[in-house]
């Protein structure tokens, strides 16, 4: 008998799988076979899903883990941004290629 080769699963199958084990509508045996997956690997999806499931929500209510917004960072791209625009359209405006409502 040769052993099979490993898996390795992604997490929108292991949480398909996990959220069918927590329905209780199929034993983990009969999970298993439709999935082709070990009955007990099925049971650690299912506890990683129900331990991890309040940290979808948050412990504040928040919307998740956003990072901090850096406001400084952000007005000196828009600084650069309009600078270049102004250049580009200047130039254009010499080489006659902006159109006329624009000038």
């Amino acid at each position: 008998m040769s052993k099979r080769p490993r898996r390795n699963h992604g997490p929108a199958f292991k949480a398909r799988v996990a959220l069918e084990a927590i329905k209780g509508e199929k034993t983990l045996a009969e999970l298993a076979q439709q999935f082709d997956v070990h009955a007990n690997q099925i049971s650690t999806w299912r506890t990683q899903l129900l331990e991890g499931a309040a940290g979808v929500f948050g412990a504040d209510g928040g919307g998740g883990d956003e990072p901090p917004v850096d406001i400084k960072r952000l007005h000196a791209k828009i600084g650069e941004l309009t600078l270049e625009n102004d250049f580009l359209a200047g130039a254009l405006g010499k080489a006659g290629l902006l159109p006329s409502a624009k000038r």
